[in-house]
């Protein structure tokens, strides 16, 4: 009976590998990025289909992007403090619905791909990070004045587009009841419907948003910052104040699980990315700047640095006390 046992829970194994197309990785454990660096090459995880964070340019056979100017940054300061060369760099697409497999499974050292941290990727994989604050936003043709905040979309005639059960759509779609949703499979094809008039605007993380207007700007488009309207109560029964921003998100890198060492060696090479010289610009700001534009960042720091504002920019590596902050319950009745 044992033997059996064994030999199905091998299979199932074999089987989750093949699923994700990892069989050449089962088995050899996750990698640790301190040897790898020391060994003269990495593998880095992150998007190739995302303008402005991570996206494959085929002519030069490299990956460019925000999410990868983090992550290049991070394992060469690494190899400094190790009085190394700077290692040799191979780049992994990781899909979102892969990335904790690709991790486990040793396909890769690290992961930088728009990858938000939460408690339930928190028991699968260790975060470094947070290295950028993102909220969910809107995007929407510059010429299109009609629309500038979110409640000019609550009307039966405006049409929405995200990709297929993104949550950032049904976050709107329960305060704006009379908006069409239209739900698409991915976001390049939300980009298109929107300058070819087919829809209003398109919601996800404000991040992938600016990229998109960045990468593209003859198709003229702007972000718009998305904040709750009126007092209302989340689907998990927390209580919700109007002005609050829609879905913070905090953007981390992944890395395997038991592996305190490289965890503390990504934050400190995060703090010494975001720490700016003297007379000029950190290196992260200037990454963030070159991905999605200087207009976009200089809006993000103006509206962080209003007064009473709830938006924040910069991030504090090593800290996830985000994930412990108490939550307030929905009034009896609550809220509208």
């Amino acid at each position: 009976m044992r033997r059996r046992t064994t030999i199905r829970l091998v299979a199932a194994a074999a089987a989750a590998c093949a699923a994700v197309g990892l069989v050449a990785g089962c088995g050899s454990g996750p990698r640790n990025l301190l040897d790898s660096i020391r060994s003269g090459s990495v593998i880095l995880g992150t998007k190739f289909d995302q303008p402005g964070l991570g996206l494959r340019d085929p002519t030069k056979r490299t990956v460019i992007g925000f999410d990868t100017a983090v992550s290049t940054f991070v394992v060469n300061h690494i190899a400094d403090e190790l009085h190394v060369p700077h290692p040799h760099i191979k780049w992994r697409e990781t899909p979102s619905a892969q990335r904790e497999a690709l991790i486990s499974y040793g396909e890769v050292d690290l992961i930088a791909a728009t990858y938000s941290i939460n408690a339930s990727r928190l028991a699968k994989v260790d975060f470094a990070g947070p290295y950028l604050i993102n909220y969910q936003g809107l995007l929407v043709r510059a010429s299109d004045d009609s629309v500038t905040t979110l409640t000019d979309l609550d009307t039966p005639d405006r049409k929405l587009c995200s990709v297929t059960g993104s949550t950032s759509a049904q976050n709107v779609k329960r305060q704006l009841h009379r908006v069409q949703l239209q739900e698409f499979d991915s976001y390049s094809s939300c980009v298109e419907a929107l300058r070819n008039d087919k829809v209003d605007a398109l919601t996800t993380d404000e991040a992938i948003l600016a990229g998109y207007a960045h990468f593209f700007p003859r198709y003229d488009l702007r972000v718009l910052s998305m904040t709750y309207p009126r007092d209302t109560c989340s689907a998990g029964g927390d209580f919700i104040p109007a002005g609050r921003p829609f879905s913070t998100e905090r953007y981390g890198i992944g890395l395997a699980k038991g592996q305190p060492r490289s965890v503390e060696a990504v934050n400190a090479a995060l703090r010494a990315m975001l720490a700016p010289p003297p007379d000029g610009r950190s290196a992260w700001e200037t990454a963030l700047r070159s991905a999605i534009g200087d207009e976009t960042v200089d809006g993000m720091i103006r509206r962080a640095a209003a007064p009473g504002s709830r938006f924040g920019f910069l991030p504090t590596p090593g800290d996830l006390g985000f994930l412990d902050a108490a939550s307030t319950p929905c009034p009896t009745g609550g809220a509208r």
